[in-house]
């Protein structure tokens, strides 16, 4: 029994870290396509014939039995593409994590902060709607966040300035939740529950074991397996690699034959 998963960087390590704590006895397997990162600034098209590469390297590699979308981009524009294109069980980080907010809330008030991409599509304003129409929802974009945590600066002077400028808005407005709608913002959770110890955290790399726990075998062999692939060798994901999941092995892999 193994899990694959899948972002279009670094990010998703966060996910990855808590997969595998989570299921200590299955083997996980990671893949971040930093050859072509950020997925966000690209066409729904792209993002989907990127993600089925992705998909299929990790299916037919590994033979896994459960598919995790770690990345926002990907999980708001191509899973259903992806659902119609493999046999297996894929899973997101929209949808759990909407789903924890509006079961969290108390004033039915919630706010998202995420990419660019993710606010756009309103991914999680649809998915929280869904759910409880009558749930309020205010979002914004942080765009300096992920800069900011692959360059390491996590509890630097300039990230508590962009955390407030990005966050204070959405306090106004008076929400209770909020929804850390990047797979990189969890990193920085710390820090916002310092500036903000009122507001409830959704991170979506929490939010998805519920959801893997449903459909998959947890019975595992002895030796749980780790392995962490990337398109691009970057000193950055090494960086943050070391801080999120210690000393895995990565590897560099093409995609060109898992079109």
């Amino acid at each position: 029994m193994a899990i694959g998963v899948f972002d279009s960087g670094i990010g998703g390590l966060t996910v990855y870290s808590s997969i595998i704590e989570k299921f200590e006895s299955l083997d996980v397997y990671y893949l971040g396509d930093t050859a072509r990162v950020p997925y966000g600034n690209k066409s729904e098209e792209t993002i989907c014939r990127y993600s089925l590469e992705c998909a299929n390297f990790l299916i037919e590699q590994f033979d896994i039995s459960c598919l995790v979308v770690a990345c926002n981009t990907a999980s708001s524009f191509a899973l259903n593409f992806l659902r119609s294109k493999v046999s297996i069980p894929v899973i997101g980080v929209v949808d759990p994590g909407a789903k924890q907010a509006a079961y969290f809330t108390k004033n039915k008030k919630i706010g998202v902060i995420g990419t660019i991409g993710t606010i756009k599509s309103n991914s999680y304003s649809k998915s929280i709607k869904n759910l409880d129409p009558s749930i309020e929802i205010y979002q914004n974009p942080a765009p300096l966040l992920v800069p900011l945590v692959e360059e390491g600066r996590i509890n630097h002077k300039i990230t508590k300035l962009a955390l407030k400028e990005y966050i204070q808005p959405l306090v106004n407005k008076g929400v209770d939740t909020l929804v850390l709608g990047c797979t990189h913002y969890p990193v920085l959770k710390e820090e916002i529950h310092k500036l903000y110890p009122e507001l409830i955290l959704i991170d979506s790399s929490l939010a998805v074991l519920p959801e893997i726990e449903k459909c998959i075998d947890l019975s595992g062999g002895d030796t749980a397996k780790r392995l962490i692939f990337t398109t691009d060798r970057t000193e950055a994901f090494e960086l943050l690699k070391q801080r999120i999941v210690g000393d895995i092995k990565s590897e560099k892999v093409d995609l060109k034959e898992f079109v």
